[in-house]
């Protein structure tokens, strides 16, 4: 069995590679958005023209990303999403919701302190996670029945 999963959420840290290298020899094939901070937030702008006001520099971003994000949690039979210590992520939050709307099984990843503020999102998971290792573990006992040593 190959498990498509997309890796959601905050793109400050390492966790992605943690998850990616951690998953190697597992039949996993991977997909994340683009986490280049510059790239996402302009996209709009460099392929569609300036805009003077920042609302709708920033809507044409997040419409031209929706599409990669909408095809990626479409085709994810596990959606990973990330919550991270810097910032707050509106955005993943709308991922998590849209993954768990689509019936997605959801893993959710966030340090305890966010906990509280993340209770409705964490009910709507079937895993949440502290390390990204915790996520390897998950996807390896999933399709190997393996659990960590």
């Amino acid at each position: 069995m190959t498990l498509t999963v997309y890796l959601a959420g905050e793109i400050h840290s390492d966790w992605r590679e943690r998850i990616i290298t951690g998953a190697r020899g597992l039949d996993v094939a991977f997909s994340a958005p683009v986490t280049d901070h510059g790239a996402s937030d302009d996209c709009g702008v460099a392929i569609l023209g300036a805009e003077s006001d920042k609302y709708w520099h920033d809507h044409k971003g997040a419409m031209i990303n929706a599409i990669r994000t909408r095809k990626a949690i479409g085709d994810a039979d596990v959606v990973v999403v990330r919550f991270g210590e810097k910032y707050k992520q509106w955005n993943a939050a709308f991922d998590a919701g849209q993954a768990a709307a689509q019936g997605k099984a959801l893993i959710t990843l966030h340090p305890p302190e966010h906990d509280h503020a993340l209770k409705e999102v964490d009910a709507a998971a079937l895993a949440m996670a502290r390390e990204p290792e915790q996520v390897v573990d998950i996807l390896r006992y999933v399709l190997d029945g393996t659990l960590p040593k």
